[in-house]
């Protein structure tokens, strides 16, 4: 997967005051917010420097020990009428595959959903760890054909094919074709 220098990089500066201000209105320390999500202090503290290069699963464990949405790590204020144009936006990229997601919309205040485009490339798959109790994930599949849902028994999806499963158990995206395509919505109870 080709990227430009434009969407290879997080936004950093989003990304660490959103992780100040998630924190201290957790009233946590760095040392106990980095131990929750299971990453070193440094990393952390890199982060909220504005400096570093997280992947998803580093902000997904973030999101989770700081009892948050992922969105909301991402997502700086919008105007009122926004377009994101295909290939545009904040892209974070997984450790774990040929994969990435950009928030598209998050969700306003006292509603409770996210939305991504996700592109994945053919190989292993990227196997989510359980999110917040209670998170329904919604995908349709724009392009391709992948394995989507519950990590012990994923559906294989086509085009214009949707599913939804539970967010808070381990769940897999794997593509099994180039040009697999896809909007989640992540749903928070």
């Amino acid at each position: 997967m080709e990227r430009t220098a434009m969407d290879t990089k997080a936004p950093l500066d989003v990304i660490a005051s959103s992780l100040r201000r998630h924190r201290a209105r957790a009233g946590l320390s760095l040392t106990e917010v980095a131990k929750r999500a299971g990453v070193a202090k440094s990393t952390l503290s890199q982060l909220e420097s504005g400096t570093g290069n997280p992947s998803v699963e580093t902000l997904w464990a973030l999101a989770v020990a700081l009892d948050t949405p992922f969105a909301a790590l991402l997502d700086p204020p919008r105007p009122k009428v926004q377009v994101i144009r295909a290939g545009e936006g904040p892209a974070i990229y997984s450790d774990q595959a040929d994969y990435s997601a950009t928030l598209v919309a998050s969700s306003p205040p006292n509603a409770r959903r996210d939305i991504y485009r996700i592109v994945v490339a053919p190989g292993p798959g990227r196997k989510s760890e359980p999110h917040m109790p209670g998170v329904v994930e919604h995908v349709v599949l724009g392009s391709g054909r992948a394995l989507v849902g519950p990590l012990d028994d994923p559906v294989e999806l086509k085009p214009g094919d949707y599913i939804a499963y539970p967010g808070d158990l381990p769940h897999i995206f794997q593509a099994l074709e180039e040009g697999t395509v896809a909007t989640l919505i992540s749903e928070h109870v």
